[in-house]
């Protein structure tokens, strides 16, 4: 490849992998390197500061400095853009091929494709997410099953694309601008966008995204800044782009309208990325034992905390005039057991009931056969494309309903075997480039992982005990993960005790990691890509 001045690429770039990581796309690339990796620095800086703030004993709250732009009703954010007025069903889901045409085809309003929390961000991983898409949007793309030899290609009609980059704080080791490793936020974004913003636009729609992970509307002004130089770089009128971003941290909750004002042109919503949200509550309150809570099942969407976060969620969004978009279902068919899969059905039913009748604008689901039950529900009870004119005008949450951890339950054995099963699975896979992975009949992806993390962690901290009285210590972890790494099936071995090595890690050190996605990436491989079409010199 010719290169741009300052640029090299660490890894293999072969076949159609050469028509979505051009020249020219480096070139991109390496102007939104240079204009914006330093506030990206100084932003990580800022969040931990932030984090020894709270380590010290301060807990989060709104910011009196923007208290204006919370309480000014003048300000509203754009209209929706072209295929976002209805978007009462969205999968969401990784950027393998076959994955991607089974989500086009579900029959949702729209698929998140996604390269952050579910997949596994190997080089080929991300490269063969970027053909796929690239490929998607023009119509192009098709997949045969190797095994069954049953053959896949797109309907007629098919979900709005919306791409989810990875967060600020995850890197693009394979891309260097002068020295320095890329932002996986910019490169994600970057190659989606330079290849694929102008024929959305020609079809009728245009580069739409999800945003993970911001801790601080100063984030989201990064954003903002980056949409703004991309549409000027290609000559795309500004406002084309469109946002929607993830609230998945509990101080992300407390800068709401803030992050809405900072993309106002360029937003279209929030979403409760509510499993995020439990992690970044824990990982954030990590030192305070007031926070000790009980075994992840009993943290519903009806406890006082998280209750408080959707509530307020939805007022902010249709006061600024923009989608306020549910959780992820995350239960997957259960085809073996007919009573398990109508339970494990009814509870999604539940689910979506609460979100349509609390006023959001739509859910996520992660399995194309809960799509129909969503939309069967928010088809009933929203007749309309969305609630925008449901105001919430009679809620009032403070900072102490967001904080409020009264939360019914115990502390088990099971409650800890499980959330080790789940983590000796899903680190396993990860390792092995599976970012998805059933466990259980959910779909455990990084989110639903780190939950189980900091939980194990939290616990050995603070010294918690279970209900029948064993105090959890590291030592005691280790016995449970030892037991329960004999139990699980279908994960190499190799795998399997890197998965074993870190967990025992985690809950011996004193001090919590941030995303295990991080710790984890020296042990990805760049060729890792499982889920990849059997080609010829294994290449696209």
């Amino acid at each position: 490849m010719s290169l741009p001045k300052g640029v090299q690429v660490h890894g293999p770039v072969e076949g159609d992998h050469k028509k979505v990581l051009s020249n020219d796309v480096l070139q991109f690339l390496a102007v939104l390197h240079r204009t914006f990796e330093p506030t990206r620095k100084q932003l990580l800086q800022r969040r931990a500061l932030q984090q020894n703030l709270f380590d010290g004993g301060a807990l989060p709250d709104f910011n009196p400095e923007t208290r204006a732009i919370r309480e000014d009703d003048t300000w509203s954010c754009a209209p929706p853009a072209p295929g976002l007025q209805d978007r009462r069903v969205e999968i969401t889901g990784p950027v393998d091929r076959k994955m991607v045409i089974n989500a086009l085809n579900s029959g949702s309003a729209t698929y998140m494709a996604d390269f952050e929390d579910s997949n596994a961000p190997s080089w080929l991983n991300n490269l063969d997410g970027q053909v796929n898409l690239y490929d998607a949007i023009r119509r192009q793309i098709g997949f045969k099953d190797a095994k069954s030899g049953k053959e896949y290609k797109l309907n007629e009609k098919t979900a709005v694309l919306l791409v989810r980059a990875r967060g600020w704080h995850l890197e693009e080791r394979h891309i260097t601008v002068d020295g320095q490793p890329m932002s996986g936020s910019l490169f994600d974004f970057g190659v989606f966008f330079y290849n694929n913003a102008a024929e959305q636009v020609k079809r009728g729609l245009g580069p739409y995204f999800y945003l993970p992970k911001m801790e601080h509307y100063l984030e989201a002004r990064l954003w903002n800044d980056v949409f703004c130089t991309a549409q000027d770089y290609i000559g795309m009128k500004r406002g084309t782009i469109r946002g929607t971003v993830l609230i998945e941290t509990i101080t992300g909750v407390f800068n709401m309208d803030e992050i809405l004002y900072e993309l106002r042109e360029h937003s279209s919503g929030l979403n409760c990325g509510r499993w995020d949200y439990i992690f970044s509550f824990i990982k954030k309150m990590r030192n305070n034992p007031t926070f000790v809570m009980p075994d992840r099942s009993n943290i519903t969407m009806t406890v006082p905390f998280m209750d408080a976060y959707v509530r307020l969620l939805i007022k902010t969004c249709h006061r600024r005039k923009v989608a306020a978009i549910g959780g992820m279902a995350a239960q997957i068919p259960i085809k073996d057991d007919p009573k398990a899969n109508d339970a494990a059905m009814e509870k999604v039913k539940a689910d979506k009931l609460r979100e349509v009748k609390a006023g959001h604008d739509g859910t996520w689901v992660a399995h194309p056969a809960l799509v129909k039950i969503a939309l069967d529900i928010f088809n009933e009870y929203m007749p309309g494309p969305n609630q925008y004119h449901i105001r919430r005008e009679d809620v009032h949450v403070t900072a102490l309903d967001l904080l409020n951890t009264n939360v019914p339950g115990k502390i088990t054995e099971a409650g800890i075997r499980s959330n080790l099963s789940a983590l000796l699975v899903y680190v396993g896979n990860w390792v092995g480039g599976l970012g998805c992975v059933p466990v259980n009949y959910m779909m455990e992806d990084a989110a639903t992982a780190e939950i189980a993390r900091v939980q194990i962690w939290h616990w050995v901290k603070h010294g918690a005990s279970t209900d029948s009285g064993t105090k959890i210590t590291a030592d005691y972890i280790d016995k449970i993960l030892n037991e329960e790494a004999k139990k699980v099936k279908g994960v190499p071995e190799g795998q399997l005790e890197t998965a074993r090595k870190y967990m025992s890690a985690q809950a011996h050190s004193p001090q919590l990691s941030d995303f295990l996605t991080s710790d984890l990436m020296s042990h990805l491989a760049d060729e890792a890509a499982p889920t990849r079409p059997a080609i010829a010199k294994g290449r696209l």
